[in-house]
């Protein structure tokens, strides 16, 4: 199972759900619209889809760490009002809890859509490409293609390059690594961000 993270458009996950080897689980709710993919009980039940599904590649466009993401994203803004560890933390307390409750686990692989290139000369913080890669590099790969015609073949590359690697750690030691991490604190993680 791998959950695509970023911003994936309807173009793209159209033309990858086309693939014979990927199976597309998308993390909309019934009912529930567009925004459900983006919380944390919205993925977990996109998550439980996914693992009844056999395929070569479960590719789910729901992701329960986003918001997690965001905030620790939003705290190495440069721009506009300064924020806090507060948000971060509530964040991080939310899916903590989801994940001790037996919510979600894991997927086997992210595959980070790469940041926009339009600040090329600005490195955004990716928590996806930071923290979380810094824990397991082997579980997060990078689709760097920015033209959506093109992302959709690299998302295809990327699903068949994916490489072996230890297991993650409990997220409980993930959100503890991001407490820590400082944007640009690996030069590996630095130079994927500029793509």
């Amino acid at each position: 199972m791998v959950i695509l993270s970023g911003s994936p458009s309807d173009s793209l996950l159209n033309a990858v759900s086309k693939s014979m080897n990927v199976s597309l689980v998308r993390g909309e709710h019934e009912g529930e619209g567009i925004g459900a993919a983006g919380t944390v009980a919205g993925a977990a039940a996109a998550l439980r889809r996914a693992a009844g599904i056999s395929a070569p590649y479960v590719l789910v466009a729901a992701d329960p760490l986003a918001a997690v993401a965001a905030e620790w994203e939003a705290m190495w803004e440069i721009t506009g009002s300064p924020r806090g560890t507060e948000a971060f933390e509530l964040r991080a307390g939310e899916a903590l809890a989801a994940a001790h409750a037996g919510q979600f686990e894991l997927p086997d692989y992210y595959l980070v859509l790469a940041p926009d290139a339009a600040t090329p000369d600005e490195p955004r913080p990716s928590f996806h490409l930071g923290p979380l890669r810094s824990v397991r590099p082997n579980r997060v790969a990078v689709a760097a293609a920015a033209e959506p015609a093109e992302q959709a073949a690299e998302v295809l590359s990327a699903l068949g390059s994916l490489r072996h690697g230890r297991w993650w750690p409990s997220l409980d030691e993930i959100i503890k690594t991001a407490r820590r991490f400082y944007p640009g604190s690996l030069t590996d993680s630095q130079s994927v961000i500029q793509l």
